[in-house]
């Protein structure tokens, strides 16, 4: 399960398909909510599937779920499944098909192809090329990841440790990741999200105390402190990946493609904020007091997402 919170609010929509029988199979449509309205778009089946029983409907605080049962009379691989609409949004549908024989597909439409054709099995190029974009596009719109990233860069200055720091935080996030996308560890989702935006916290209170000339663990060996959180991240990174729905299959294809897209994603996120520095500094000689409010602002945001996640949690 996972915990629904603000850091998170860009999903996209998920078609599940699961065989239960001879040429039947259950499906399961997520759309997500977008400023409390439904998104706009409708599956179309081909004419070699048939609706067996209509969809029930039940909303849940970020999307509206849809089951209903399918018949393929043909068999389901070679058939076509359109999303009506999706072409007039910017949100994909990550599409999960798994067929009685337990091989598993994983396939991500997006709005200029708003249709796809069920295979059989996906070749190894598809596979890695879905889970590196997936792991780009969670690490980009997962915020909380984006800012603790961003409060390390605040807390390091110099080049040989940032590079030893953000080494550190992914090595920790590679590790948790793999153990939990094999089922070598489970750690309910709900506390490690707290824990993660009450990292995020910590290190803006390092940033200030640092700027007012304190000192700690974090302040003075920053890899240990990224390396115990990146931890933490790991997680919910791996959270992310099992709601796309991992090709049996293609397990370490899949965990190694999507963990590629993760450091794709991150690199280019630290590229742009170290582009954005030095572009403004040339333009204007930026305060200490910037980095101060900078800090305030991450532990601000953090602790709202901590005590959000909390509610979440506990409720």
């Amino acid at each position: 399960m996972t915990v629904a919170v603000s850091a998170h609010e860009v999903r996209p929509a998920y078609l599940q398909i699961d065989q239960i029988g001879q040429n039947r199979f259950s499906v399961l449509w997520r759309t997500p909510l977008l400023s409390g309205m439904r998104l706009p778009v409708l599956l179309q089946y081909s004419e070699g599937i048939k609706p067996v029983t209509e969809p029930s409907e039940r909303q849940l605080s970020d999307s509206i779920v849809e089951r209903s049962m399918i018949e393929a009379p043909g068999d389901l691989p070679g058939e076509r499944i359109t999303f009506v609409g999706l072409q007039a949004t910017i949100t994909d549908v990550m599409v999960r098909v798994k067929l009685e024989d337990g091989i598993v597909s994983t396939t991500l439409v997006r709005p200029s192809q708003p249709w796809i054709e069920i295979q059989a099995r996906q070749s190894a190029l598809q596979v890695v090329k879905v889970f590196v974009v997936s792991g780009i596009e969670h690490i980009l719109f997962g915020f909380d990841h984006l800012l603790f990233v961003a409060a390390l860069m605040l807390i390091v200055r110099r080049w040989g440790m940032l590079l030893k720091t953000v080494t550190a935080f992914t090595v920790a996030h590679s590790i948790t990741l793999t153990c939990a996308t094999l089922g070598w560890v489970d750690l309910p989702s709900g506390p490690v999200e707290v824990m993660i935006a009450f990292s995020i916290a910590l290190v803006g209170a390092e940033i200030i105390r640092m700027e007012r000339g304190g000192t700690s663990l974090a302040i003075e060996w920053p890899w240990i402190v990224a390396f115990f959180f990146g931890l933490l991240h790991g997680f919910g990174f791996a959270g992310a990946l099992a709601d796309f729905g991992v090709p049996q299959g293609d397990i370490p294809l899949a965990l190694f493609s999507f963990n590629v897209g993760v450091e794709l994603g991150q690199l280019m996120f630290t590229a742009a904020i170290l582009l954005a520095v030095s572009v403004l500094r040339r333009i204007v000689d930026v305060p200490r007091s910037a980095i101060v409010a900078s800090a305030y602002a991450i532990g601000i945001v953090a602790a709202f997402w901590t005590v959000e996640r909390l509610h979440s949690t506990f409720t």
